[in-house]
């Protein structure tokens, strides 16, 4: 991949994101996907992942036991699965391979091969580019969009969910490991609508209280004609600004869409907020990227 000129930088200030060719080789998608499948293989379902219930205080320990798992999940590698991939005793009934929605969310932190790519030379120079002054790592995902099942991702902007003070500190790499297309769920964008603040927070609830996280405000309702879409080639990747609005059609094709996609945020007199899900801990503090 060539070094970003300034029209790149331009037009990821303008329009709130950008899609960039080559940014891995075909081998380097390769050799991650490779990793996944030997995680996938070990992998030990949760216990309230299998679970099926009977009774409405049943249901209300899983989601519980789901929401437990989630919130916690800021500095470990944890596993969620597609609706309706279990049977009634908890086994799988597609192929495991094809039963996860995604993994996250300290990939960039435990896996070696992950964390190369997150901390490259050609990372760190498109961020340099791009201007951050002490870019974090805030989290890590593998998202695998699956064939047939890979549901849509509604409107959203990622800074509902990774909330700073002032806006503006926080940018996702979303990297296509395979082709994302408009038949396999590519993303897509409102051009522009990084300008205009957030509608909605995610935060987190007193503790004690249940459920663990709830949302402030409300999305707004976007004209559907307004969102452009993004296909990206295998190894290309899309800078994504926090505020963005963007989504995501399902998956009705055959082909998988593997993504592995991570968050920044520029730590130079920026406030973390506190009521966020995602939170530093002792284990893991929000590494730099510039290392």
């Amino acid at each position: 991949m060539d070094v970003l000129t300034d029209q790149d930088v331009q037009k990821f200030r303008d329009e709130g994101y950008l899609v960039l060719d080559g940014l891995l080789s075909p081998e380097e998608c390769d050799a991650l996907r490779d990793r996944m499948s030997e995680i996938i293989e070990r992998m030990d379902v949760p216990e309230h992942c299998r679970t099926q219930f009977s009774t409405d205080h049943d249901e209300q320990l899983k989601t519980q036991g789901n929401a437990d798992y989630f919130i916690t999940s800021g500095d470990k590698i944890r596993f969620f699965f597609e609706k309706g991939v279990f049977d009634d005793k908890g086994e799988f009934i597609v192929p495991k391979e094809h039963s996860l929605n995604k993994i996250g969310h300290a990939l960039h932190a435990y896996e070696p091969l992950f964390k190369a790519v997150t901390h490259s030379p050609k990372v760190q120079n498109v961020i340099k580019k791009i201007g951050l002054i002490n870019p974090v790592i805030l989290q890590s995902m593998y998202i695998f969009k699956q064939p047939g099942i890979g549901g849509e991702v509604t409107p959203h902007q990622d800074a509902t969910f990774l909330y700073t003070q002032p806006l503006g500190r926080v940018m996702g790499v979303w990297i296509a490991l395979e082709e994302a297309t408009l038949e396999n769920g590519c993303l897509w964008f409102i051009p522009g609508s990084h300008n205009d603040g957030i509608s909605r927070r995610m935060v987190r609830t007193p503790k004690g209280t249940f459920p663990l996280t709830d949302f402030i405000g409300r999305e707004k309702n976007y004209d559907v004609k307004l969102f452009i879409p993004a296909p990206v080639k295998k190894g290309g990747a899309v800078l994504i600004h926090g505020e963005v609005v963007h989504r995501s059609a399902a998956n009705t094709s055959d082909a998988s869409r593997h993504v592995y996609t991570f968050h920044i945020m520029d730590s130079q007199n920026t406030v973390w907020s506190p009521e966020n899900w995602l939170q530093p801990t002792e284990e893991l503090p929000f590494p730099p990227l510039y290392t």
